[in-house]
């Protein structure tokens, strides 16, 4: 069984909100100052449903990343809990790049690695929160597609998956090779073990360049984007706060219920 994880690094999500900085001219967000980013918690998961297939009958995990200036110690976390190999696609042209242009450079860095019976994603980056990424590189792949699992289990051939929706969950099945994205359902995701941590360390990451898995430049990053980016901006909050008084508790109840009733709240 062999399966490829993508996963993302992301900006703290946990970080203040007031941490964050947007740029109007360029519409790009700036990464909160002294805040290391993180995997997305989503693609941790989907890391997680991958050891979990492969502590039950054996598998090789291959990660896939995609940006530009990855912080080693964080793309490599995927390794310290378990995961075989990691794969970079680290390259300028990669950057800025829309859900479409992201897929299609991960599809095509898929292709290259060749042997895989099981794509798994995070349901959504917890930066961007598209939630778009897995299935379209299940439809560049040509490949059978299952979204939101909360639950995985391979077995002759096939995935089945218990698929979250709104009343409970579907139980779908699905034959290899198959895409599938990784919802929080499933669970929180396991720690690295020190043992996982020092053996991390000692695997340098596969790092590939466009040319590396046949791609024009034209296709990815910003020059390969589908969808323009009117305007990015931070919610102006404006609030005030108005104390209704009284001459004692009863009269300050009845003036509330009068200013409540004027503004149409009751």
């Amino acid at each position: 069984m062999n399966i490829i994880v993508c996963v993302k690094q992301i900006p703290d999500p946990e970080a203040p909100p007031a941490s964050f900085k947007i740029d109007p001219a360029t519409n790009k967000v700036a990464p909160p100052p002294n805040i290391p980013p993180v995997i997305s918690p989503f693609d941790e998961q989907a890391v997680e449903a991958a050891l979990r297939i492969k502590d039950a009958g054996g598998a090789k995990i291959t990660i896939i990343s995609l940006g530009v200036n990855l912080l080693r110690d964080v793309v490599k976390k995927p390794l310290s809990m378990g995961a075989d190999e990691l794969i970079l696609l680290e390259d300028p042209a990669f950057a800025d790049g829309d859900s479409w242009a992201t897929a299609y450079a991960l599809a095509m860095a898929i292709k290259k690695v060749g042997a895989y019976d099981l794509i798994l994603c995070g349901r959504q980056a917890a930066d961007w929160d598209s939630g778009q990424v897995g299935s379209c590189i299940a439809e560049i792949l040509g490949l059978p597609q299952i979204t939101v699992a909360k639950k995985l289990e391979v077995r002759d051939g096939k995935v089945k998956v218990e698929r979250v929706t709104a009343d409970g969950y579907d139980v779908i099945e699905a034959g290899l090779p198959a895409v599938v994205t990784v919802s929080n359902e499933l669970g929180t995701a396991r720690y690295a073990t020190i043992k996982g941590i020092m053996a991390a360390k000692r695997k340098e990451p596969i790092v590939w360049k466009p040319s590396d898995i046949g791609v024009e430049t034209a296709k990815i990053g910003a020059a390969g984007r589908r969808v323009k980016m009117q305007k990015l901006f931070q919610p102006v909050r404006e609030g005030k706060c108005e104390v209704i008084t009284g001459e004692n508790e009863e009269d300050a109840a009845a003036n509330l219920a009068k200013k409540l009733a004027e503004v149409k709240l009751l």
